[in-house]
């Protein structure tokens, strides 16, 4: 591999930068290292799709977080369109989260 492909950041690099600017605003750790993201998908023409979840269905922040994501992945340059799919299936367990946000709020 060239140097110059080691090198360049990737459309979904950007998009997951993206996602980890957005914070559940009750934790201190981004949605992406919670892993409240189950899946990125960046098809032809730039169009991202995001599968993502919340801490719970009744979350109060149910609102804001999807719309936070999905303004955040619009405002790369190159983001044609974005799409964010809520679900709840599979439910978010504590075991989702990064090693980096279990050591972020006290687990490991």
């Amino acid at each position: 591999m060239s140097e110059e492909v080691k090198n360049e950041v990737t459309l979904r690099d950007k998009v997951v930068k993206a996602i980890k600017s957005v914070y559940d605003p009750e934790i201190p750790v981004d949605v992406y290292e919670l892993g409240l993201i189950y899946e990125i998908q960046v098809y032809p023409v730039n169009n991202v799709f995001i599968k993502m979840t919340l801490t719970s269905p009744s979350c109060p922040s149910a609102e804001t977080i999807p719309s936070e994501v999905e303004m955040k992945v619009k405002a790369i340059e190159e983001v044609n369109d974005v799409q964010v799919e809520l679900t709840f299936d599979p439910p978010y367990t504590m075991e989702m989260m990064s090693e980096v946000a279990k050591l972020e709020l006290g687990f490991m």
